[in-house]
């Protein structure tokens, strides 16, 4: 019986065991069926993921989106301030740098050019240091290239240049034809009565160079003589404008014009061939209208008269020039002694100055709009935060020859405003060069 019964309960074990994997095999069966199913069926739902360099940055700055909101990641945002491997910005600010220095020194020296006046022929007038030549400027965003005189009197061929403005343009052209002379010396082919007015020419490549002198750029009547002294106040007439230039305008390929300085000195105002007021001026009955009034008429006369031209050149409009004079002005024994440039920060233009420049900036906007609008190519021509940085590159006392040969401590005018040659002018023609031919 007990036999039996061992036999029954191992024949039952035998059979639960069976039917036990069975079962088993039965359940992993129906498992390893519904996991594929699921899985299949999320494998088809979702759209697939296109990979990205970005993704990881993506999504480790970004907040967890809600779920009701699709995140894409297709185009992942990127920091517009972030510089990215590879990309060169379309426009570089030219204008926005620093004065760094430059060993090799200048393309030419005194000795090398003719074309230097006197009064900015710093090194034969004695001055003694010679650092303010070593150093050129650097935009802080691109590399500005070296003027190449060869390569602008090549593609300056049968064209006409011509800059307008006041002195600081016949400094400027002084400069430009000491470079160009490297590879072909210019040859005047016409001056006015007090050589303030020029015009030069190249044989080989048929180019003119010239210097307007119109200083207003708007009808004037000047009574100063080349010291700057003045024997009665300028008559203005701030709705004409000055034939000089104007008369050569259409004829012209390429121009700077400029103004600027000349508008703070004492004057008289007309409009409609009536006097409306003046700046500074003796007769106290006269409404003082400020240098500012002025400037920005004369400035929206002259931009305008540009921007609607029909003009097919191109036209580089430059912001004024600020001086350096310390302890006084230019009539009163103002000063400039400095022999390094200042960074950023270290100065601050003058009252005066950031009025005509912001007159500047306004008007010039204004004009650029009309001018693109007609087909009238016109740039901004931005040298006044260059300039301001650079004290240490004006004549000084060393506008007259040898001024302390004779008395060390003598009491000697001081020019504060224009530039030696060689000198930080010289930079403004590796401007114009991107300006005008890179760009």
């Amino acid at each position: 019986m007990l036999k039996k019964m061992r036999f029954n309960w191992k024949h039952q074990m035998s059979l639960h065991k069976h039917n036990h994997v069975f079962v088993k095999f039965f359940v992993l069966i129906l498992l390893l069926g519904l996991a594929f199913r699921l899985f299949f069926s999320h494998s088809t739902s979702f759209p697939p993921v296109t990979e990205s360099p970005f993704l990881e940055k993506a999504v480790s700055i970004q907040s967890p989106a809600p779920a009701e909101t699709p995140v894409s990641v297709d185009a992942p945002e990127v920091d517009d301030q972030t510089p990215q491997k590879g990309l060169i910005p379309e426009k570089c600010d030219l204008f926005t740098g620093d004065w760094i220095p430059n060993p090799s020194g200048p393309v030419y020296t005194n000795e090398s050019c003719s074309f230097i006046e006197e009064h900015q022929n710093c090194m034969r007038n004695g001055r003694p240091d010679s650092e303010y030549l070593y150093w050129r400027w650097s935009p802080r965003d691109c590399e500005l290239q070296r003027f190449n005189a060869e390569k602008f009197l090549e593609l300056m061929r049968n064209k006409a240049w011509a800059l307008i403005g006041d002195s600081i343009s016949r400094n400027h052209v002084q400069s430009l034809l000491c470079v160009l002379s490297k590879v072909e010396k210019a040859v005047q082919v016409y001056h006015d009565e007090e050589y303030r007015s020029r015009i030069w020419y190249f044989p080989s490549y048929n180019f003119t160079l010239s210097v307007i002198w119109s200083p207003f750029l708007v009808k004037a009547a000047i009574f100063e003589d080349i010291n700057g002294i003045s024997t009665s106040e300028v008559q203005l007439y701030l709705d004409k404008l000055e034939k000089n230039w104007t008369d050569q305008y259409q004829s012209l390929d390429y121009m700077i014009i400029s103004g600027g300085q000349w508008f703070l000195k004492s004057a008289v105002y007309h409009e409609n061939d009536t006097i409306v007021g003046c700046h500074y001026c003796s007769d106290k009955s006269l409404t003082e209208l400020g240098f500012g009034h002025a400037y920005r008429k004369a400035l929206h006369l002259v931009l305008n008269y540009i921007a609607t031209s029909n003009h097919k050149g191109l036209i580089l409009f430059r912001t004024s020039t600020p001086d350096h004079f310390e302890n006084g002005e230019w009539h009163n024994g103002g000063t400039c002694d400095r022999k390094r440039p200042f960074k950023e920060g270290e100065i601050e233009a003058k009252l005066a100055e950031r009025v005509l420049r912001e007159i500047e900036l306004d008007e010039f906007a204004k004009a650029e709009s009309i001018a693109s609008e007609n087909g009238v190519k016109l740039k901004l021509f931005d040298t006044t935060q260059l300039s301001l940085l650079r004290p240490d590159g004006h004549p000084g006392p060393y506008r007259h020859f040898q001024p302390f040969a004779v008395d060390k401590n003598a009491k000697v005018q001081y020019d504060c405003l224009h530039w030696c040659l060689p000198g930080p002018i010289d930079s403004w023609n590796d401007l114009l060069m991107e300006l005008v031919v890179n760009g």
